[in-house]
C-alpha cells in the first residue's frame, strides 16, 4: 500500500539506494495507493530514479495515477515582475484617475450642494439637521478636552523661556496666534477627520457592499445628493463653530498657566490676547476650517464609493479614508501657511 502512513518508511529505504541505476517502477504488487502515493511516485520519476518507468498498475491504481498525477502538467510561468519605468508608470497612471475621480465626485457634490437649494426633490428631511448632531455636537466634548490640553501643553513648553527674559506676558500673544491661525482649525480638522471622516467612509462602503446605492439608483434617487450633500452641508457649518471653541478653549488653557506659572491676572492676558488679534487672523483660520471639512467630507466618500468586497473591503477604506484625510489636513496647512505668508 502506497498511503500517507507507509511512504515516510518507505522513501528512507529508498534513499538508500539512490545510486542504483532503476529503469523502471513495477506496480504489480501493489493492491492500494492514494493522492499521496501518486505523488510519491511522481517524486521517484522525476528526482530520484529520472526517467523511470511504471509498468504492471493494475486499473484502479492506473487510475489513481491519471487523476492525481502531474506528470505532463505544465505549470505556468509567474507574471513577469515590472520594471522600474514601468511601476513608475502603473503609479502614474492610478494617479492621475484617482486625481480624475475626485474631481468628479468633488463637482458633483457642489453642483448638488447648490442645485438642491431650489428643489426638494431626492433630498431627504431633516438629515442635514441630524448629520449636524453627530458631526457637531456629539464631537463638542472631545474637541473641547484637547483644546484645553494643547493650550496647557503650548503654554508648558515656552512659559520657562518667557520668565527667563521677564515676558511672561507675551504668553498670551503665543497661545492666541498659534490657535486662531494654526492649532485650533488643524487640531479640529484632525479630530473630525478621525471620528466623523471614519464614520463617512464606513457608512457609504457599508452602503455599497449591501447594494444599498444600487437600490437608491433603482428609485431614481441621487446617492451623492441622497447621501453625502447632507454630511458636507452639515460639516460645511459645524466645522467652523468647532474651531471657535477650539480656539476658545485652547486660550484658556494657556491662561490657566499664566495664572498659576506667570503670575499673571485674567485682565492682564485677555487684554493682550485681544490687542495681538487681527479679524484677518480669525478670517484665515475659519477659511481653512471649511477647506479642511470639504476635504474630509470629500475623501471619506471616494473611499467609501470604492469599497469592494464585505466587511474587509470596509474595513480597509475606512483605514485608507482616515490616513488620507489626516495627511490631506497637514500637507493643506503647511500649504496655506506658505500662502498667508506673503
Amino acid at each position: 500500500m502506497l498511503t500517507h502512513q507507509s511512504i515516510p518508511v518507505l522513501k528512507k529505504t529508498i534513499r538508500k539506494h539512490r545510486k542504483m541505476p532503476v529503469s523502471s517502477i513495477d506496480l504489480a504488487k501493489l493492491k492500494y495507493i492514494d493522492s499521496t502515493g501518486v505523488v510519491f511516485i511522481d517524486w521517484l520519476r522525476k528526482k530520484l530514479f529520472p526517467g523511470a518507468e511504471v509498468r504492471h498498475a493494475d486499473a484502479k491504481t492506473q487510475k489513481a495515477l491519471e487523476t492525481f498525477s502531474s506528470q505532463g502538467v505544465k505549470i505556468p510561468k509567474p507574471p513577469r515582475e515590472a520594471g522600474f519605468l514601468e511601476a513608475a508608470g502603473n503609479i502614474l497612471v492610478q494617479t492621475w484617475n484617482a486625481f480624475r475621480d475626485i474631481l468628479y465626485l468633488t463637482s458633483e457634490i457642489i453642483l448638488w450642494s447648490f442645485y438642491g437649494i431650489f428643489t426638494s426633490r431626492g433630498r431627504r428631511k431633516g438629515s442635514v439637521s441630524q448629520q449636524m448632531v453627530l458631526i457637531g455636537s456629539n464631537a463638542v466634548g472631545i474637541v473641547g478636552l484637547l483644546s484645553i490640553v494643547l493650550g496647557l501643553i503650548i503654554a508648558l513648553q515656552s512659559a520657562a523661556q518667557l520668565r527667563q527674559f521677564g515676558a511672561g506676558v507675551y504668553i498670551a500673544d503665543l497661545i492666541a496666534i498659534s490657535m486662531v491661525r494654526e492649532m485650533g482649525p488643524m487640531m479640529t480638522a484632525i479630530i473630525i477627520a478621525g471620528r466623523s471622516g471614519s464614520s463617512f467612509a464606513a457608512e457609504i462602503s457599508t452602503m455599497k457592499v449591501t447594494e444599498e446605492l444600487d437600490a437608491l439608483r433603482m428609485m431614481a434617487l441621487n446617492p451623492i445628493r441622497y447621501v453625502v450633500v447632507p454630511k458636507f452641508l452639515a460639516i460645511s457649518v459645524c466645522m467652523p463653530l468647532l474651531v471657535m471653541l477650539s480656539i476658545i478653549l485652547g486660550i484658556f488653557g494657556g491662561f490657566i498657566i499664566g495664572l498659576t506659572y506667570l503670575d499673571l491676572n485674567l485682565v492682564t492676558y485677555f487684554n493682550q490676547t485681544i490687542n495681538i488679534l487681527e479679524p484677518k487672523d480669525l478670517l484665515i483660520g475659519l477659511s481653512k476650517s471649511v477647506f479642511f471639512a470639504w476635504v474630509i467630507v470629500i475623501i471619506g466618500s471616494y473611499f467609501g464609493f470604492r469599497a469592494e468586497g464585505g466587511a474587509e473591503g470596509v474595513g480597509k477604506v475606512t483605514t485608507s479614508a482616515v490616513v488620507a484625510s489626516i495627511f490631506a489636513v497637514i500637507v493643506f496647512d503647511a500649504i496655506f501657511s506658505l500662502i498667508y505668508m506673503f
